[in-house]
């Protein structure tokens, strides 16, 4: 069975673990309605995505 040769300090296995966090979501202001909205997802104000009517254009939101 592997074990370790020497303990790893609280500092490196904290080192080795700083990127391990969750990105935070990315918002984009949107060109046409200026509602944030994610990148490369339809906005649900205007129900447009890539310039095209995909959707109903939505009020309540």
């Amino acid at each position: 069975m592997a074990v370790p040769k020497s303990k790893i300090s609280k500092s490196r296995r904290g080192m080795r673990r700083s990127h391990d966090r969750l990105a935070m979501n990315t918002y984009i202001e949107d060109a046409n309605s200026g509602e944030l909205r994610r990148p490369h997802h339809i906005d649900l104000k205007s129900g447009e995505y890539r310039g095209r009517q995909v959707l109903e254009p939505r009020d309540d939101i």
